[in-house]
């Protein structure tokens, strides 16, 4: 069997053994190539750069996500940008139910771990994920209360910081890499898309020059940095996402999130959709991972792969859904296609 490990190799698959079955075929190969220890090129055997595989090579093992909600606002709800908010935008969908802002940092934290320690038994630490609107929008003395606070939970190894790329600085980034000499530190932008007039469209606030130089600001201080990106908003087509993933390759990130367009009720978006429904695209499931692996094989081998579908309760959503599946069953079936293609992140990636 031959097996990629950098360059130019292609990868060749074993077939399924007799007996086994397609979905756990992946397993059985991916088993095999760790008893031979050969691995690709971000150091094992799965097809893609994994957020838990990343994990894994840099704290030693499993580390957990607690989400949270520190009370900050948001400058494109408040008028200093705009009152609407991105037409997207429903924080609530995305919430646990131990995140209340009403809570202590500590309170919120412990909660969750105590809630993520009955689901996942085998996280012994914690990064505390300030996830609710954006969590730059203060003044730094502010944020030193919350994530000092934060940082001083026992189990905490460290904090995730989603904000928007125009509520950082460089004051409050020197701050953020001061933390990062001792503990682990990754300030997530929201930047949605890489076009200009769809940034305009779903009233986003600002542009993504704005979102480059947040990136590389931040990559600068030697900070993890994150992005997350929206695949489906009106307007956008499936050329215009593989397009864009030059730039994407481009930005000095660590890790990416992708999430398919969903559309929660109550939503300026939603009501776009109600009114001309003819404007939207939303891809079956299927075609939807058979999609995203076109997008993964532009991506950098290097860049980490946190996300690329999301999942929110269905009392929130307002448009076409894909039914109960959960995150779990996603990600099976991701690999699953993505040995099927006998492909791999970054296959068709072409370097500066």
């Amino acid at each position: 069997m031959g097996v990629y490990a950098g360059g130019s190799s292609r990868m060749l698959v074993t077939p399924c053994p007799e007996g086994v079955t397609p979905l756990f075929a992946p397993k059985f190969i991916f088993s095999l190539l760790d008893t031979m220890n050969l691995n690709y090129p971000w150091g094992d055997s799965r097809r893609f750069n994994s957020y838990s595989g990343y994990f894994r090579r840099l704290m030693g093992g499993r580390v957990q996500k607690v989400t949270l909600d520190a009370g900050f606002g948001c400058p494109n709800r408040d008028g200093t940008i705009s009152t609407g908010g991105c037409t997207f935008c429903d924080n609530e969908a995305f919430c646990p139910s131990y995140c209340r802002p009403g809570k202590s940092i500590r309170q919120q934290i412990e909660e969750g771990i105590e809630f993520h320690a009955r689901r996942y038994r085998t996280a012994g630490r914690f990064l505390a994920y300030f996830q609710a609107y954006s969590n730059t929008y203060a003044p730094l003395e502010r944020l030193r209360e919350v994530y000092d606070e934060a940082l001083s939970v026992p189990g905490v190894a460290g904090i995730v910081v989603g904000t928007r790329p125009d509520c950082i600085d460089e004051e409050k980034l020197d701050y953020f890499a001061a933390l990062a000499h001792t503990r682990y530190v990754a300030i997530e932008y929201g930047i949605e898309s890489c076009y200009d007039r769809t940034l305009k469209k779903v009233n986003r606030g600002h542009d993504f020059a704005t979102a480059r130089r947040a990136v590389e600001m931040t990559a600068a201080r030697n900070i993890h940095v994150g992005a997350h990106f929206i695949l489906g908003l009106p307007g956008e087509t499936e050329q215009m996402l593989l397009d864009q993933t030059e730039k994407i390759n481009a930005l000095p990130l660590t890790t990416i999130k992708f999430h398919q367009l969903q559309l929660f009720r109550g939503t300026a978006m939603a009501a776009e959709y109600a009114a001309s429904p003819s404007r939207f695209h939303f891809w079956p499931l299927k075609e939807y991972i058979d999609f995203f692996i076109d997008i993964l094989e532009r991506l950098r081998p290097d860049l980490v792969i946190e996300r690329f579908a999301g999942e929110a309760p269905p009392r929130y959503h307002a448009g076409p859904v894909w039914g109960l599946v959960r995150n779990e069953q996603l990600l099976a079936m991701f690999e699953q296609r993505l040995a099927e293609r006998d492909t791999w992140q970054g296959r068709l990636y072409v370097g500066a």
